[in-house]
């Protein structure tokens, strides 16, 4: 079982940047490929950015490449994602997740844990 809490969203203005993090709980953060998605109001949750478990692949949807990097530290069981140039289509809450096997980093079906969320807002 892995437990995930991620903490670092709040109100930024357009333009600014945050840095969220997950923290997860057990012993073997090491071994999942871990994703970041988001649900905006009345949307689809979407993929947003993925880091395989040894952080040699990312993965990153369209529409937040070149603004957004994801990365991990597997001493501190903790993955980030660091959001820039945010606009207000970047209005979400934002998830992390988990994915034992990290064979479609995508696809939120693939992911085994959630977390909670965190609610990132940009306003203009």
């Amino acid at each position: 079982q892995v437990q995930l809490v991620e903490s670092g969203g709040g109100l930024v203005q357009v333009g600014g940047s945050l840095r969220l993090s997950c923290t997860a709980s057990g012993r073997t953060f090491s071994t999942y490929s871990m994703g970041w998605f988001r649900q905006a109001p009345g949307k689809e949750r979407e993929f947003v950015a993925a880091i395989k478990w040894d952080a040699v692949r990312t993965v990153f949807a369209d529409s937040v490449k070149g603004r957004f990097t994801i990365s991990r530290d597997n001493a501190k069981n903790t993955v980030f994602l660091q959001m820039n140039s945010l606009t207000p289509e970047d209005t979400a809450v934002y998830y992390c997740a988990a994915d034992r096997w990290g064979v479609s980093l995508v696809n939120l079906r693939a992911y085994d844990y959630w977390g909670q969320g965190t609610q990132v807002t940009v306003s203009s």
